[in-house]
């Protein structure tokens, strides 16, 4: 039983126990003929940490330092099959394919930025339309610097927290102009710097404009999916992020947003298309299977868009590769 800190001022006497009735208050330091008080059940000794905070910090995961899951490379050769014809929303709407190329590389490299900061929250379809309504308007630096909140904000009104937004954008032209002469910071670690700009927009932007990739942009189609999958076991996207980075090889690091985005996209906004492409894949049966644990329900897509038997029939097939049903 631990000893309470009132408890520990007192000592134990020889003599038996007193009633309460004879316990008399303790008169001074130097007095020892005070009775032992029993501590509560509920009495504990404080505990210390090495670092003397209560919290105890979890070790960062080093990029390489993880075994990779069994049977990785299995699904993602499959979902780059699947993949193959590009036809998911991020395909034409993400931060790669929108930013004007004609009008110089500083341009571009801000409308990448932007578009990036604009998809927070947002579907692709909707900053695909709000970025070539702002590309009509003149999307520049300068312009966007020029141009007022309210008139920015109607521009944008479509997005989520397209308030806020307004405000970054903002805040972010004065910083681009002040700082970097007009163009964008060269690292993800000074994009992080810029007001609303979170890791996974830093490194989509850094992969895309400047062609390197020092980390991972997941999303929460990823995050969700890699833990369907076992691939990681976190709470945050931003966990997810660094326990894939613990395992994933660095060659694999510049496709991997786009290529699970896209999967993710489908497998919840376009059911009928990726049931189809499973179906027509060269593995059938794994490649339902694994749309089925990414949250396609075969039975109840396969009566609503009449596929019922070719599902079946793909189902029933013999099984290649090691995709767990």
């Amino acid at each position: 039983v631990a000893v309470s800190s009132t408890s520990k001022r007192f000592k134990k006497e020889s003599t038996p126990p007193m009633s309460k009735s004879t316990i008399k208050p303790k008169s001074g330091p130097n007095n020892s003929s005070s009775p032992a008080v029993k501590s509560t059940p509920n009495a504990k000794a404080p505990k210390k940490s090495p670092g003397g905070s209560g919290r105890k910090r979890t070790p960062k995961i080093e990029p390489g330092s993880l075994p990779p899951p069994k049977n990785w490379e299995d699904i993602w050769d499959l979902v780059y099959e699947l993949r193959q014809d590009r036809s998911a929303p991020v395909d034409t709407d993400g931060g790669h394919a929108l930013p004007q190329h004609d009008r110089g590389e500083r341009v571009y490299r801000f409308q990448v930025l932007v578009a990036l900061m604009l998809s927070s929250q947002t579907k692709d379809a909707v900053v695909g339309t709000t970025m070539r309504s702002l590309q009509e308007y003149g999307l520049d630096v300068e312009t966007i610097h020029g141009t007022s909140a309210e008139d920015l904000n109607a521009l944008i009104n479509k997005v989520g927290f397209h308030n806020n937004k307004t405000k970054y954008l903002k805040q972010t032209c004065d910083i681009l102009l002040a700082k970097y002469n007009g163009d964008i910071p060269p690292t993800a670690a000074e994009m992080m710097d810029l007001p609303g700009v979170g890791p996974k927009m830093a490194y989509i932007v850094e992969s895309i404009v400047y062609e390197k990739t020092t980390g991972i942009g997941v999303d929460t189609h990823m995050h969700r999916m890699f833990n369907v999958l076992k691939w990681v076991n976190s709470k945050t996207p931003e966990k997810t992020r660094e326990q894939l980075e613990g395992w994933l090889p660095r060659d694999k690091w510049p496709t991997v947003n786009v290529l699970w985005v896209g999967i993710g996209q489908e497998t919840q906004q376009q059911k009928e298309k990726i049931i189809k492409k499973a179906i027509a894949s060269s593995r059938p049966a794994d490649a339902l299977g694994l749309i089925r644990r990414l949250g396609v329900d075969l039975v109840r897509e396969g009566k609503r868009y009449g596929l019922e038997e070719e599902i079946q029939a793909a189902l029933l097939g013999e099984k290649r590769g090691g995709v767990e049903q």
